[in-house]
């Protein structure tokens, strides 16, 4: 059973014009270990209240990239779900969705009516930005305008793209940063709409950008995302990029080893716009997380979860919780999009090979009886660049795993990937719940409210890499990424996390029980 909205009536939560307020028991365990090496487990309970602006803002979502496969998809899609376009194919008429998105096409269990499992979209847990009606613009180093640069694309059905390009032909990307230091060499061709001048000017030139979109398009809020090309990775230099201030004076100076992607990190920090990063590269160079920090801006990251990683972190994580030790994860790729051709560089595929290899770390850790101290499995990661296959993305895995008294199992998958069709609705829910989280505010029993941690670490679930904060443990499993979200959006409006346990169905009562032999 599906319900479309509700409101939570409990003593601990409270709706204003202005807020929704909960009170929030959070519950977790210490463990102390006493004599004789004895371990013992506590419970403790700590008491949280949040509060969440019901007001949603006319949001502007500003692309690096914008005219990349992912950028047009997205604006296309964006489009035509707002016009209500349809359009036909060899298997017929095709009507626009936002399949693909967390926040807009999958549901959470709200309850029980009647013996019937209820549930909600997942939007409808607390007030959400629609998608629809996002303005969308940005950045891209090729000319190209919307339209044609979706026809170079070759992503979306012809039919239509014929209906959008009225739509999308008069929507121009903004020139950007290019450094041909960071990206492959065969980019240097698209390269003919850029900012000239020292990175400090870039950076100024980035920040009038921004404050410009802003004005022009009437948004309240602006956030900025990274879909452009893959660049090497930055060498972390200390006195370079090691804090703010050393950050700061080495884009004053024109250090060569600051990246684009840190450049426009930098820009938005400055005008306290949140900027997340959906490529593997090292954009959040420790200077660059200090400086959001002391500045309070919002930062995420990093690489979108798409296809195969995302595949690879439920897939480890069931082995691993179901007493099966992977010892072998091969993993291939062949694509044929700009994205491919860029990672043909080997600089550049190092970031991606550094993104897809620490995917299991968490799970394995979790696992001594496994695996002992040190001990992980072989990981490799081939991603080759095959021009004929476009946007749609083969992956291949094999997995390897040792099982009871010596066995051995293997698991190998074939997957297709429409790249950019399960990349762009990501994009869409990276902007919609940074958006949301930049309006949640909590505090501790008599303590004043305060924003959550900059470093968004409740946009994990959605990449491959998740950037958290110093002293917080890397997640990777997605269903305990999923999980964390949802909870925590359940405690904003004063529900309890989802325990799994339907002992309100009955099966604790034995009066009435029969066999099932």
């Amino acid at each position: 059973m599906k319900i479309d909205q509700f409101t939570v009536e409990a003593p601990n939560v409270q709706y204003t014009e202005e807020h929704i307020i909960s009170r929030y028991q959070y519950g977790n365990t210490k463990l102390v270990q006493g004599e004789g090496g004895k371990w013992v487990v506590k419970p403790w309970q700590e008491s949280f209240e949040f509060r969440t602006q019901r007001k949603v803002p006319k949001l502007g979502v500003m692309l690096v990239g914008w005219g990349g496969n992912n950028g047009t998809t997205l604006t296309a899609g964006v489009l035509a779900n707002k016009l209500g376009i349809t359009w036909m194919t060899k298997d017929g008429v095709k009507h626009p969705n936002y399949w693909g998105s967390l926040t807009q096409a999958s549901t959470v269990r709200v309850g029980n009516f009647e013996g019937e499992e209820v549930h909600a979209p997942f939007k409808g847990l607390l007030p959400m930005v629609e998608p629809n009606d996002i303005v969308l613009g940005g950045w891209d180093i090729s000319r190209l305008n919307m339209a044609e640069a979706m026809e170079r694309a070759q992503v979306l059905d012809w039919n239509l793209q014929q209906q959008l390009v009225p739509y999308m032909k008069d929507l121009h990307p903004l020139p950007g940063i290019y450094d041909p230091e960071f990206i492959a060499a065969n980019q240097a061709e698209r390269a003919d709409n850029c900012i000239k001048g020292s990175k400090a000017e870039q950076v100024e030139v980035v920040r009038g950008q921004i404050r410009d979109f802003k004005k022009n398009t009437g948004v309240d809020k602006v956030i900025v995302l990274w879909t452009a090309n893959t660049e090497r990775y930055s060498q972390v230099v200390e006195g370079v990029n090691d804090t703010h201030e050393n950050l700061m004076a080495s884009i004053a100076k024109g250090e060569t080893e600051i990246s684009p992607s840190s450049l426009y990190a930098v820009a938005c920090i400055e005008e306290g716009v949140a900027f997340i990063n959906g490529s593997p590269q090292n954009t959040f160079v420790p200077g660059l997380i200090d400086m959001a920090v002391k500045k309070n801006v919002l930062i995420g990251g990093d690489d979108f979860k798409s296809g195969q990683t995302k595949l690879k972190s439920v897939l480890v994580d069931y082995l691993v919780g179901a007493g099966i030790k992977p010892v072998s994860i091969v993993s291939y790729n062949h694509l044929g999009n700009n994205d491919g051709c860029n990672l043909s560089a080997p600089q550049t595929f190092r970031s991606k090979e550094i993104s897809k290899s620490n995917v299991v770390d968490d799970m394995v850790q979790s696992n001594s009886i496994l695996y002992k101290p040190g001990e992980h499995p072989d990981h490799t990661v081939v991603i080759k660049y095959v021009p004929y296959v476009g946007d749609s993305k083969r992956a291949m895995d094999e997995y390897t795993s040792e099982i009871f008294m010596g066995g051995k199992n293997t698991l190998v998958i074939h997957n297709t990937c429409e790249d950019s069709l399960l990349a762009a609705p990501i994009i869409l829910d990276l902007v919609l719940l940074a958006e949301l989280t930049q309006r949640i505010e909590l505090r501790r029993d008599g303590q004043p409210f305060q924003g959550m941690h900059p470093v968004a670490v409740l946009l994990s679930y959605l990449t491959k890499a998740p950037l958290v904060p110093e002293g917080t443990p890397v997640v990777n499993a997605l269903n305990k990424q999923r999980a964390m979200l949802e909870n925590v959006f359940r405690a904003c409006v004063g529900l309890g996390p989802e325990s799994n346990m339907l002992m309100e169905c009955g099966w604790t009562n034995r009066e009435g029980a029969t066999s099932s032999s």
